[in-house]
């Protein structure tokens, strides 16, 4: 089993090659990818080193899988490329998602799409995977009408520049009160500070003032779930958090429910924990999920405000199942079921 990870000295193409170790996935030549400045240089995966190659280098090797977190136009150039030599793309990036000839997939929702025709398989947005895992079981029971998701999302969505921007705002705040205007010495990737601060500026603003988070946080989840007859609004809010994601859903069903039930169908759907005993300080948090490949749900709740309509808070690690573990099960998929 050959594998590439395209873009594997990035983050989270660093947590790709530590979740295909840490699940053991069976590779037996592994051809870590990435940009011409860093081919030669060297990356670890099972204690070993494994000399990174040009992308030229990668195809002629005619993968089995090739694993991407390399960005969008990457990946419009060489997934075809790789594809063409017979190799499975899983990629990482919003390039192919909504392409209505791509399959889109959370594995626990609808791996059962795939095929061996899949040549180029999109992984969705960090945000909408965890809020599909908790919207596909609901909307089978109880027949989704509409959602209202509001997002915090960690500063490690943006990258490595974004982590350091972070802590260099807090390490300076330790000798001086940091202003909004910002502090020059600081390379920034946001256009406020974050330390302290929350920003409600995920991606770039499009033409109807939504971001391109927002989009497709609105977009994502219908296609993964074959299902757009339910309405799905977003905002999207950057908060000075490390490692993890958090949404605060509400969620307007046809069909009414009981919250116990709602609270079983989640805990039996694999890849969920629930965490919701408000009475003891039980909830899910960020600093739970980091490092983890569950997605924590609780605050579960009736909407007091309207008839069948739910409140809930989900949080996940973003870098892993919002993006490398997910990628992962996507390959474990198709291997188990004889896919590649």
């Amino acid at each position: 089993m050959k594998v590439a990870v395209v873009g594997s000295t990035g983050m989270v193409g660093q947590v790709m090659l530590k979740v295909l170790e840490e699940r053991n996935f069976p590779v037996t030549e592994l051809i870590p990818v990435a940009s011409e400045r860093s081919v030669g240089k060297k990356v670890k995966y099972k204690q070993k080193e494994f000399t990174i190659v040009s992308m030229k280098d990668a195809i002629a090797a005619k993968p089995d899988i090739a694993i991407f977190s390399a960005g969008g136009s990457t990946s419009l150039e060489f997934a075809p490329l790789f594809a063409e030599v017979g190799t499975t793309v899983i990629d990482n990036s919003s390039a192919w998602r909504m392409d209505p000839d791509k399959k889109l997939v959370v594995p626990e929702i609808n791996a059962d799409v795939l095929t061996k025709e899949d040549k180029i398989i999109a992984n969705p947005n960090c945000s909408t995977i965890q809020l599909v895992m908790v919207l596909g079981p609901l909307n089978k029971k109880y027949d989704l009408k509409r959602v209202v998701v509001s997002t915090y999302q960690s500063v490690t969505g943006t990258g490595k520049a974004a982590v350091d921007q972070l802590n260099g705002e807090i390490e300076n705040s330790v000798n001086k009160e940091s202003q909004i205007s910002g502090d020059d010495s600081i390379a920034k990737v946001y256009p406020y500070q974050i330390f302290k601060n929350a920003l409600p500026h995920c991606d770039v603003f499009a033409e109807d003032d939504y971001t391109k988070e927002e989009i497709k946080l609105m977009k994502e989840p219908k296609k993964i779930l074959g299902d757009d007859t339910f309405n799905l609004t977003a905002t999207a809010v950057r908060v000075p958090v490390q490692g993890g994601h958090s949404e605060s859903v509400n969620i307007e069903f046809e069909n009414e429910f009981e919250l116990d039930e709602v609270r079983k169908i989640l805990s039996e759907t694999p890849g969920i924990i629930v965490m919701d005993d408000v009475k003891n300080n039980h909830y899910p948090m960020p600093l739970y999920s980091e490092g983890k490949d569950e997605v924590f749900v609780g605050r579960i709740r009736r909407d007091l405000s309207q008839p069948k309509t739910l409140n809930l808070w989900i949080v996940a690690d973003n870098l892993r199942k919002g993006a490398a573990t997910n990628a992962v099960q996507i390959a474990e998929y198709l291997v188990a079921n004889n896919l590649v």
